[in-house]
């Protein structure tokens, strides 16, 4: 049985690509570490909308995480490497790698990061866009 698509509609020109992204979404949202939040911070005139991501990265230094955008993602990476020197009576804590990946509209800008109190802030701008006319011109077809 073949599924039907929104985006397959005639109308819909170009936008195939957005249906994989949906799909790459959907199996990423399933993993639930690290917990996080998304904010929209109070709008800026040079910047547009401002989005925050935050991260509850707490054990995380600054050196095993990393931020970086892949094509159209932005992918956070964690890693910490098991510190065999120590001899844990209980362990509840576990040395765990993470990788949480969000995908970006276009024109979507990383203003920066920060690591604080275990918490990574991600914050993101999305200016404002341009709105464009183009007149097409009609040839007499001769």
């Amino acid at each position: 049985m073949t599924r039907m698509s929104a985006f397959s509609s005639p109308f819909m020109l170009g936008f195939d690509d957005i249906e994989r992204v949906l799909d790459r979404v959907s199996k990423a949202a399933n993993d639930g570490y690290p917990p996080y939040n998304i904010e929209r911070l109070p709008k800026s005139d040079d910047q547009g909308d401002t989005i925050r991501i935050t991260l509850a990265v707490a054990g995380f230094t600054r050196d095993q995480l990393d931020v970086s955008v892949e094509e159209s993602q932005l992918v956070i990476r964690g890693r910490q490497v098991d510190d065999k020197s120590r001899q844990y009576l209980h362990r509840g804590i576990a040395a765990r790698q993470f990788q949480r990946a969000f995908v970006m509209a276009e024109g979507i800008e990383i203003l920066g990061a920060d690591l604080k109190d275990g918490l990574l802030s991600i914050d993101l701008a999305r200016p404002e866009p341009e709105r464009v006319i183009r007149k097409i011109e009609i040839s007499s077809g001769e």
